[in-house]
């Protein structure tokens, strides 16, 4: 695969597929900013050497265009966010756009509309595929969060241009191969959640290279009732039993006493799910505790799902980890399977 610097990027058109999903308020106003800054290092040093930078992203799940689901204010918070003027297309095919992005000067930057906008993007069209090709000398794919999917601007884009990946998607599978190739030990994740469909592969593909898991207590009921066997490594929640018909919205002290041992002994730490109902602050208690021994460790640390990285910020811990992912699904897929349609698709440019 590709990275970044092994283009020379003077003077070409850069398409750069970026994860601008941000959430907004019903105004508009984006709440969080996260996603965006991610994507700075890939696009300062296209500024740096002189590229056309052409950003592209979808936003949300519409199934027509509307205003609700336009990508013009990320325009306007990277433009404040940079402190340079970015320049907005409101479309992301099409002769009016072909005729704007030739007229990109070096070091300049366009956003384009709302990629999902167009069926073709989830529908992985291939005429969709070639139209976004039309606007780039090359790709550059930056969506981690999106690499698990097979939509035309993950996985069908660069059969058309020469691709590859940008430093934030450098910087995701590196800090997952922390975890999964020869990672310092002891090595301990922690699951939580409350969807055992999603977690349970990666329960129990975890637990092959783990030296300890440690489950939340709702996850931890599902798989006592569902009668899932299981290797010694991975710890239930010591506040669940067969017999109880719902779990706890919060780990006791006794389950907190039992992970807190594990993780201090750790050397590298995988997180993915809280392990309460965090939305309310009577059970936030659990993972607050649990976040504060993994810092205290000093294990590397990778943490991922949007809940956990969004409570973490509010409770101002999220820059004492070593690596926040900005997917949640891609990033489950890859540590279960190895391997993202993303991923393949840049191999085999």
């Amino acid at each position: 695969m590709k990275i970044l610097e092994d283009f020379d990027v003077n003077n070409k058109r850069v398409l750069v597929r970026c994860d601008f999903n941000v959430p907004l308020d019903n105004k508009g106003n984006i709440l969080d900013d996260f996603r965006i800054k991610q994507v700075f290092p890939t696009i300062r040093y296209l500024l740096k050497n002189k590229a056309k930078i052409v950003l592209i992203s979808h936003l949300g799940r519409p199934t027509e265009p509307s205003a609700k689901y336009s990508l013009k204010p990320v325009g306007l918070r990277l433009e404040k966010l940079l402190g340079r003027k970015i320049s907005f297309l409101p479309d992301c095919i099409g002769e009016d756009v072909e005729k704007e992005i030739d007229k990109i000067q070096s070091g300049e930057i366009v956003v384009l509309e709302n990629l999902r906008f167009y069926k073709g993007e989830e529908g992985n069209a291939q005429v969709f595929a070639k139209q976004l090709a039309k606007l780039g000398d090359i790709f550059i794919q930056e969506a981690f969060a999106c690499c698990h999917r097979s939509h035309a601007s993950i996985v069908s884009l660069p059969k058309y241009l020469p691709s590859g990946a940008g430093f934030l998607l450098c910087k995701e599978l590196s800090s997952l191969q922390k975890v999964v190739k020869n990672p310092s030990r002891p090595l301990v994740a922690i699951i939580g959640g409350i969807k055992l469909k999603t977690k349970i592969k990666l329960v129990e593909k975890l637990s092959q290279i783990c030296d300890f898991i440690l489950v939340s207590s709702v996850l931890s009921l599902q798989i006592l009732k569902n009668k899932i066997s299981l290797p010694e490594n991975v710890i239930l929640s010591k506040d669940v039993d067969i017999s109880m018909k719902t779990a706890p919205s919060d780990i006791d002290s006794k389950t907190i006493a039992l992970f807190t041992e594990k993780i201090l002994q750790a050397k590298t730490i995988f997180w993915n799910g809280p392990l309460g109902k965090i939305e309310k602050k009577e059970f936030q208690n659990g993972t607050s505790k649990i976040a504060e021994k993994i810092i205290e460790s000093g294990a590397y640390s990778v943490i991922g799902g949007g809940e956990t990285i969004e409570f973490l910020k509010e409770i101002n811990l999220a820059d004492k980890f070593d690596h926040i992912s900005t997917g949640g699904g891609a990033m489950i897929d890859y540590l279960v399977d190895g391997k993202l349609v993303g991923i393949d698709a840049l191999n085999q440019n």
